[in-house]
């Protein structure tokens, strides 16, 4: 006997220390830019929550509701996936992302949702808004009066695409019991929020949501970003029948909210031997919501010091952060979590690994104007809008040659242009002289503007100053996604 107590002490100690790890873990948090939450879909269970219920704008998640709200309009017999709706001025007037359809422009409900949920284009959002409820604020006031249904009392709409608006803000808790309804409530539709990508004529678009496709299970659901929320995350995954809901806002890149959604589903799917030593966090809908206002994160997601404009479709790998081994900016510190103790559980997958490969090989879903088609019909269809999507070339090309003087353009050239009249038929005769830059477009333009000579040093970076443009309107960030 004597000689088991050093052993009992010793699990004793044990168990004592994995309570005081979890006890930390559950212990809540000082407001910070993020939010976490993980649940279990079916029952509604808590397995882990920070600033859950925490005012936050939803950018475009905003569309499982905007998606929630049309299913349920055809689930009820008010309209069909195959009703054509029409692209008013309004939707074509959305900011990007959008598809850019002009006015007049019909599609089925079925593919502007497949739009809306893959590519998060916001002009489609409208379209189906306009289509179920007449107008944006129609529809506005059925996500508004849905939302209430569900039990998202944190959550108030204005618009039906997330675009940057004061009146538009939710919660991961919210996001949580939103996320739950649309399972519960609309089974047979849920293909709309795992579609791993879309081809639009020879435009080939993935999901911005990076576990599709690279975690395993994952199966749903909505990105979002504008400057003031972060880079927001639905995501839901399947493993051994058991399904998880996980939630992230205000992550600070693209790659970085799926690495951290992976991370939290990841914990979900391991702890099921170790649930008794966790105190029960209740179900989602018994969060008690904090009276605060929204964080407005605009500063650190679009300010000066980042590099480009920040973006829903953010491309940028762990490695421009540091690399993929741990980088605690794009990661959260990933080499160093555990869940509990090293002794009773072991490391975390490499989320960020996972996140930086390429998805699993998938056949883009079909998506295209006009009625549903089919057979050699559909083939038609797809044929004209790749057909359209060519017109716009000439266009581009007629820029491309605007900025090739600009390119080479010095102000000795310039002088030696103006001094020579002809000296068009010069270009014409020797098109691959370096002298070429001196047409007498670029002559006339340089002479009438004297400040176009210190141009060409942006000329070709004309596309990326135009994001930034959206980026800096006070309060309002620009993309969503």
């Amino acid at each position: 006997m004597h000689a088991l107590r050093p052993l009992l002490r010793q699990s004793l100690f044990n168990l004592f220390a994995a309570a005081l790890a979890c006890a930390a873990l559950l212990a809540p948090r000082a407001a910070s830019a993020e939010a976490l939450l993980l649940i279990e879909a079916d029952s509604g269970k808590v397995l882990q929550a920070e600033n859950a219920t925490i005012p936050w704008y939803p950018a475009s998640v905003t569309k499982i509701m905007t998606a929630y709200v049309t299913l349920k309009a055809v689930k009820d017999g008010k309209l069909t996936l195959d009703t054509l709706l029409t692209v008013s001025p309004t939707a074509a007037s959305q900011s990007p992302s959008k598809m850019g359809f002009r006015p007049g422009t019909q599609l089925t409900v079925d593919n502007a949702l497949k739009m809306m949920m893959v590519k998060s284009a916001n002009d489609m959002a409208v379209v189906l808004a306009e289509g179920v409820g007449g107008s944006i604020d129609g529809f506005s006031a059925l996500m508004n009066d849905t939302a209430q249904k569900l039990g998202m009392t944190q959550t108030s709409y204005v618009n039906p695409n997330g675009l940057p608006a004061d009146g538009q803000i939710t919660s991961a808790r919210d996001l949580g019991i939103l996320a739950r309804s649309f399972l519960r409530d609309l089974p047979e539709y849920e293909y709309f929020v795992h579609i791993p990508a879309i081809r639009f004529g020879k435009r080939v678009t993935g999901n911005f949501n990076k576990l599709i496709g690279r975690y395993p299970g994952a199966d749903g659901f909505k990105t979002g970003f504008i400057c003031a929320s972060g880079y927001n995350l639905v995501a839901s995954a399947t493993r051994n029948g058991r399904r998880l809901i996980a939630v992230v806002l205000g992550a600070n890149s693209g790659t970085a909210r799926a690495v951290k959604a992976a991370q939290l589903l990841e914990r979900g799917f391991s702890q099921d031997n170790l649930t008794w030593l966790r105190p029960s966090l209740g179900t989602v809908d018994k969060l008690v919501p904090v009276d605060a206002s929204p964080p407005n994160l605009r500063d650190d997601m679009c300010g000066g010091h980042r590099k480009r404009p920040a973006s829903d479709d953010d491309d940028a790998l762990i490695a421009a952060n540091g690399g993929t081994s741990g980088s605690a900016s794009a990661t959260g510190g990933e080499a160093q979590v555990t869940f509990f103790t090293a002794g009773l559980q072991p490391p975390l997958m490499k989320a960020s690994e996972l996140m930086a490969s390429a998805p699993a090989a998938a056949e883009p879903v079909l998506v295209y104007t006009g009625p549903t088609r089919t057979g050699t019909a559909l083939i038609a269809a797809v044929a004209a809008d790749a057909d359209q999507q060519a017109t716009p070339k000439p266009r581009g090309k007629k820029s491309r040659v605007a900025k090739k003087p600009d390119a080479a353009d010095k102000p000795k050239d310039a002088k030696t242009a103006a001094a020579k009249p002809d000296a068009k038929t010069a270009a014409a005769a020797k098109p691959a002289d370096g002298k070429s830059a001196a047409k007498p477009a670029g002559t006339k333009h340089a002479a009438a503007k004297p400040d176009a000579v210190a141009k060409p040093a942006v000329s070709g970076e004309a596309a990326k100053p135009a994001k930034p443009k959206a980026a800096t309107k006070p309060a309002k960030p620009a993309n969503n996604g």
